[in-house]
């Protein structure tokens, strides 16, 4: 049974966290952020959309950990393809450490035929940031639990060239126009695409998302709207044994569409 707690942002709801799904197998379930919504009421996530059903809303999803699918759907097979195989992982809630309604800290294990790969240490936490716009900041730090290094990939690392995405990933919903996708120097989904940038913006119709994390940026606005920073871009990243992996994304979400001028003043008020 999905088990889901809210989030809190003052008075008003702007979103539910997941944290025990009820989803099937292939889906690679996992803990995920969904509604998650403006000031004003706009949902700003989608929920397993026809077009990929492994997407779930916002959250963390890896497509290739040890060669276990921690992100749902086909698995890219270098020479092959995207390819269905019996490879899901899953991502545990094991317990909170803090809860409160402007967010949490959460342990998580990463299981995948009947081992466990990687603990997680989870926080996260809102607030708000201006009359029409609030803040998701989200850490997460994986420790490799197995005796061996640990291979994170993407399927760009295993030959599907600019398909590199895996880390936290943000599923907007579908409006009548593809958004807006700019960065500070950048615009447009070929432009941005892969490349690092200290926040990016995408712009819907009534809101505008302005995200800032270090990695390289996987967009899609023509196929779907999505975002997310890339852990393994070109190359796959190696855990050691015992070694750990800290990342963090913080995420502005605002009513309305915003302009670069709007949402590079929105990201100067985020956390550093």
């Amino acid at each position: 049974m999905t088990a889901a707690v809210p989030l809190r942002c003052g008075d008003r709801q702007v979103g539910s966290y997941v944290h025990r799904p009820d989803v099937q197998g292939r889906l690679s379930p996992r803990p995920y952020l969904h509604p998650l919504t403006t000031l004003g009421g706009t949902v700003v996530t989608e929920l397993m959309p026809a077009d990929h059903r492994h997407h779930l809303g916002a959250g963390i999803a890896v497509p290739d950990v040890a060669g276990r699918n921690f992100w749902g759907g086909r698995t890219y097979v270098r020479d092959q393809g995207p390819t269905e195989l019996d490879n899901h992982g899953e991502q545990r809630h094991l317990r909170w450490t803090r809860r409160a309604d402007d967010g949490f800290t959460e342990e998580l294990a990463w299981t995948a035929a009947g081992g466990r790969l990687l603990h997680e240490r989870r926080t996260l936490h809102v607030r708000q940031l201006t009359a029409t716009a609030w803040e998701l900041d989200l850490a997460f730090t994986l420790t490799n639990t197995t005796a061996r290094p640990l291979r994170i990939g993407s399927p760009a690392t295993n030959g599907r060239p600019g398909a590199g995405y895996g880390g936290f990933f943000w599923r907007a919903p579908r409006t009548g126009t593809p958004p807006l996708v700019f960065t500070k120097d950048a615009a447009g989904e070929d432009a941005v695409h892969g490349r690092r940038a200290e926040w990016l913006a995408l712009a819907g119709e009534h809101w505008t998302l302005v995200l800032r994390a270090a990695d390289p940026w996987f967009v899609r606005t023509r196929e779907y709207p999505g975002v997310g920073p890339a852990l393994a871009w070109r190359s796959p990243l190696t855990v050691p044994a015992g070694g750990t992996l800290t990342r963090r994304v913080v995420a502005a979400v605002a009513d309305g569409r915003l302009g670069p001028g709007q949402a590079a003043a929105l990201a100067a008020r985020t956390t550093r």
